[in-house]
């Protein structure tokens, strides 16, 4: 959706850049563009297609990695926003990912934990009611995941809340963001990071245990 989101407004900003270039008159441009094709072909044909497929792609490319809707998380099942929640009510991360000073694992809010407040708090909202229906079906929240580690990787949690590691530190600044663009860590972010604070750079004992 966002991808489509993005591709609608370059075109509707095509359209106004040719509109005005042309003085309102569209045809112009297409007939020129097309001049221009017909004379390329003519005379440097497999030119032509080779700026052809370079403009694809970089076209594809520039969709696929660097549009505006690369910047936004995946859509959850409920839309929260850590930017209401965390940001503006100022609750703090540990209420709802609560094994994350004491487990590797942070934990994520169960269908419990959100109706502890939501029980009370809008609850008839259609978004609050979905909650309710995973509540009363014994079904878990399919909240999507959107920070990877690589399979061989062990993070401990605990180890790096105990030493009074920010969550932004890795997380970023998620009290100001709505829908959690997520990350796929790599290596040298966390050695950029040990060799900083002079922690462990052991292999074994620090990350591949």
């Amino acid at each position: 959706m966002e991808i489509l989101i993005t591709a609608i407004s370059l075109l509707g900003l095509l359209t106004v850049a040719i509109l005005i270039g042309t003085k309102g008159h569209p045809t112009r441009f297409f007939t020129a563009f097309g001049e221009s094709i017909r004379l390329i072909w003519i005379n440097r044909g497999p030119l032509f297609w080779v700026a052809a497929c370079v403009v694809l792609v970089l076209g594809f490319l520039f969709f696929y990695y660097a549009s505006p809707a690369t910047r936004v998380g995946a859509a959850q099942p409920i839309p929260f926003s850590h930017r209401l929640h965390a940001g503006h009510k100022a609750i703090d991360c540990r209420f709802c990912h609560s094994y994350v000073a004491r487990s590797h694992h942070p934990g994520l809010p169960a269908v419990e934990k959100c109706l502890f407040c939501h029980n009370y708090i809008i609850a008839n909202h259609p978004e609050i009611r979905k909650e309710h229906d995973y509540f009363n079906t014994n079904t878990p929240t399919p909240w999507i995941k959107v920070f990877y580690l690589p399979e061989h990787v062990l993070f401990n949690h605990q180890r790096h809340i105990l030493k009074d590691i920010a969550c932004e530190a890795c997380h970023g600044e998620v009290r100001e963001m709505d829908r959690l663009k997520g990350e796929r860590f790599k290596m040298g972010f966390c050695i950029e990071c040990h060799r900083e604070k002079k922690a462990n750079l052991d292999c074994w004992l620090a990350c591949h245990s």
